[in-house]
């Protein structure tokens, strides 16, 4: 399975000095040196300039992705000794949480009393580490995302989103926000709830758990390939705040690059880069700049797994997949028999199958028992449900029927997002000095993801607790009509992508 995600996510409005700020030719163009020597990102020394388009195809593949490049010095223990250098005050122990007064039996639908969705965020909280606890809200916020934007678009079309992209998106803006927008943006990303959960939290908590949680997720030896950039570019002229300069680059390796949004050559040199760093899966993701931009804040995100248990070419054959109750269409549809574990879910009327990759990383299918069906389980939705699923699990051989699919997805987010609440950031009265003293406001806010599910790939989550059964006598897990499907990182219990498919068929 493939699975890559683009968030172009700031484009900010208005004008002027330097600050500090890298020109763009240290980011794009190539090293003066004899091309018939090979390029060796590593070899890299201050001053020295590399170009995106010198750096070999499989340099991304060996190395950990951010921005920045690996110098000499830099070796494979580094990697290696990340969890004992980043294990430090990450775990929850010691951290105080508020009285706990909802029932972990408590139904599994939000409830719309705020002190009841309080103690049973805090109920999740119990017993997890920070990045766990950031990714619960994370997860939180991408679930109520998913359903603004599925309020906006037709029933029968496919969906996907990276949460935990967007969230890092979100967190970067962040850093540049005055008092009132923070306010507004830190309680809409559900940060405000992380920090009020303990006293040893506070806001700057929050970056640094994203520091970790870039290390953990985004590293190699995993058995997966799973990479995450930041880019951010500024007007040639702006002023940039020193403090936001540094903590952009010290919490989400994100160094301001000089550009000019008028040049037409910018807009290829980034979509080169963008092309270069997502493997060719996403090609012209920027179809036009505003010349009169001053900012634009870049995201992405690639995975490449492959299931643990692959799925035989041979044994592929097109089948009906029902879009609705009087309509199907022909798809490839895979099949295999293993182990899998599954769970039934009789309060939301779904079955749940886990479909693992190899790396602790797994796909979550959540697949309703009737068409109808979909519209309640994606209301009810949460990291509750999730919770209660992974844990009520059984594991047996089973036979599974499961559609190949590729879905490109490109939306505009703002106004889900100002739905949401986070209305300052993309008007006249967002607060912005922490980043600049120049009036700016946010007028772009793109998401844009691809997915291709075949024979080689696959993904896992989990199922069930209180009212819901073990689905032990369930040996066949068919899919063949419409159904949600959920990314999981286990070892940092991380939201990666949420979709849904209607029509396979469908590009």
């Amino acid at each position: 399975m493939w699975f890559l995600k683009v968030v172009a996510a700031s484009c900010l409005l208005l004008s002027p000095s330097y600050a500090g700020i890298k020109d763009i030719k240290l980011h794009f163009d190539f090293m003066e040196q004899n091309q018939s020597q090979p390029v060796d990102p590593r070899s890299l020394t201050e001053g020295k300039v590399l170009d995106a388009e010198a750096i070999p195809l499989d340099y991304h593949k060996e190395n950990t992705v951010t921005n920045d490049l690996a110098f000499d010095g830099f070796e494979d223990e580094d990697y290696i000794d990340f969890d004992k250098i980043l294990s430090e005050d990450d775990y929850s122990e010691g951290d105080e949480i508020d009285d706990i007064t909802i029932p972990d039996t408590e139904i599994s639908n939000e409830p719309s009393d705020p002190k009841v969705r309080r103690a049973r965020l805090l109920h999740l909280f119990n017993g997890r580490s920070r990045i766990e606890r950031l990714n619960i809200v994370n997860a939180r916020f991408g679930f109520s995302l998913y359903r603004s934007l599925r309020n906006h678009i037709n029933q029968t079309d496919n969906i996907l989103l990276a949460p935990v992209g967007i969230s890092i998106a979100m967190g970067m803006m962040d850093l540049g926000t005055g008092p009132s927008t923070h306010e507004q943006l830190s309680k809409t990303l559900g940060f405000a709830d992380f920090v009020n959960a303990s006293v040893h939290y506070e806001d700057i908590t929050v970056h640094k758990l994203f520091l970790k949680l870039t290390h953990r997720l985004f590293r190699r030896n995993f058995g997966y390939v799973l990479r995450s950039v930041n880019d951010l570019y500024v007007k040639r002229d702006i002023t940039l705040e020193e403090p936001f300069r540094k903590d952009m680059k010290t919490y989400y390796f994100a160094e301001p690059q000089t550009v000019d949004f008028k040049d037409p050559a910018f807009l290829g040199m980034a979509n080169r880069r963008i092309q270069k760093l997502t493997k060719g899966l996403i090609n012209m993701p920027l179809k036009s700049v505003d010349p009169n931009m001053v900012m634009m804040l870049l995201n992405y995100i690639y995975f490449k797994g492959n299931w643990e248990q692959k799925f035989s070419k041979d044994a592929t054959y097109y089948r009906n997949f029902h879009i609705s109750e009087r309509k199907y269409v022909r798809v490839p549809m895979m099949q295999n028999r293993g182990n899998y574990q599954a769970a039934a879910d009789h309060e939301l009327q779904c079955d749940v199958l886990q479909m693992p990759y190899i790396g602790n990383i797994s796909m979550l299918v959540a697949l309703p028992r009737k068409i109808s069906g979909m519209r309640n389980l994606e209301k009810e939705i949460s990291p509750s449900v999730i919770k209660r699923w992974m844990s009520n699990m059984t594991n047996r051989t089973r036979e599974v029927v499961f559609p190949k699919f590729t879905l490109e997805q490109n939306y505009d987010l703002i106004e889900n997002l100002k739905e949401m609440g986070v209305k300052d950031l993309f008007g006249e009265t967002g607060d912005f000095s922490k980043m600049t003293s120049e009036k700016i406001m946010i007028n772009w806010f793109k998401h844009q993801g691809t997915i291709t599910v075949n024979e080689e790939g696959t993904q896992a989550a989990s199922v069930t607790h209180v009212g819901f059964m073990p689905l032990s006598s369930q040996i066949r897990f068919v899919v063949d009509r419409p159904f949600l499907f959920l990314i999981y990182e286990h070892r940092t219990n991380c939201l990666l992508f949420i979709g849904r498919v209607v029509d396979p068929s469908k590009n």
